[in-house]
């Protein structure tokens, strides 16, 4: 096994970069590389804090639309739930810019690490979750319109949060992010729970999709598209490019970490186009909406747009 680092210097890595541009020396004459790797994080940091600002008025927007403007249905809610899990992840990309300038507010960063982690797996099982049931209603229609229970979006989210939340605590705990006591032995457990569950949802995820998409493109009795399918697939599409990247690097930051200084710019790498999926949700939710309408015809409000972008029945009156 290879032996775990220290919360401290995790923290150093994962919430600021002064610890390792201090630590951080030129050697052999290297100055050119130094400041080269310098200008380097801090253009990353530049782009997060855009990205963490636009996605976090778009999910915003979203949340607002969706828990007080519009109907719930059955894929309304896991949108709902989604939005919120992007939020906080973003949130905790705001904080992290906090902590970059604010000594006094750096003490507090140890707990946006099992929050960065809940909000992550929230968001992961919340999409496989879509993407399962979304798939169940196009192989089975008889059983998802009779035999499904009324209230089963939410019974899902709920106990997705319950449980994404329980790893986070035991991570924080018995890891030595929540508290300074660190269990190598419980955390190397929690750790192999964590990763196992990240790849079982993965797998359920990029199956569901495949599934779906077999459905949607090929066939003599495939389903017509419509917009949901659209939206899904999408938010599939970009999670699988942009958010993937920051659950491997976690799993690989546990089980093969060797120097932490040289993983800082690959990991703020993939917090960047993690943010970027959170980011990019909302967009995707307008974009579809509003795919081929006339607005110089008619007048078409956010709520219009992200009710069309839910819908579930196919547009004859649109040609292709």
């Amino acid at each position: 096994f290879v032996s775990r680092p220290t919360t401290e210097a995790f923290l150093s890595t994962d919430m600021t970069v002064t610890a390792w541009e201090t630590n951080l020396t030129p050697t052999n004459g290297s100055d050119q590389a130094f400041h080269l790797h310098y200008i380097g994080i801090i253009i990353l940091d530049l782009l997060t804090a855009i990205v963490v600002m636009g996605g976090l008025a778009g999910n915003m927007v979203v949340l607002w639309l969706l828990g007080f403007r519009m109907h719930k249905n059955a894929f309304s809610v896991y949108i709902l739930n989604l939005a919120g899990a992007d939020f906080l992840f973003l949130c905790i990309g705001t904080l992290r810019s906090l902590f970059e300038f604010s000594f006094v507010l750096r003490g507090f960063s140890r707990f946006t690490v099992p929050v960065s982690i809940f909000a992550y797996i929230s968001g992961l099982s919340l999409l496989s979750a879509i993407s399962t049931e979304r798939c169940l209603s196009v192989l089975w229609p008889i059983w998802y319109r009779c035999r499904r229970p009324r209230h089963m979006s939410a019974i899902m989210c709920a106990l997705l949060w319950a449980l994404s939340l329980l790893l986070s605590i035991l991570e924080g705990n018995y890891c030595g992010f929540l508290v300074r006591n660190m269990h190598h032995v419980w955390c190397r457990v929690l750790d192999f729970i964590t990763a196992a569950w990240l790849i079982l949802l993965f797998v359920i995820l990029t199956g569901s999709s495949l599934a779906l998409m077999t459905r949607l493109l090929c066939g003599s009795n495939r389903v017509p598209l419509t917009r949901l399918y659209a939206t899904i697939v999408l938010t599939v599409l970009v999670f699988l490019l942009c958010g993937l990247p920051f659950g491997i690097h976690w799993f690989l930051l546990i089980w093969f970490q060797k120097d932490f200084d040289d993983l800082v710019p690959s990991y703020l790498v993939a917090f960047l186009l993690s943010c970027v999926n959170s980011g990019a949700n909302p967009i995707i939710y307008f974009f579809v909406g509003s795919f081929r309408q006339r607005w110089w015809k008619r007048r078409h409000t956010l709520r219009l747009v992200l009710q069309r972008a839910l819908q579930d029945t196919p547009e004859v009156a649109e040609p292709g």
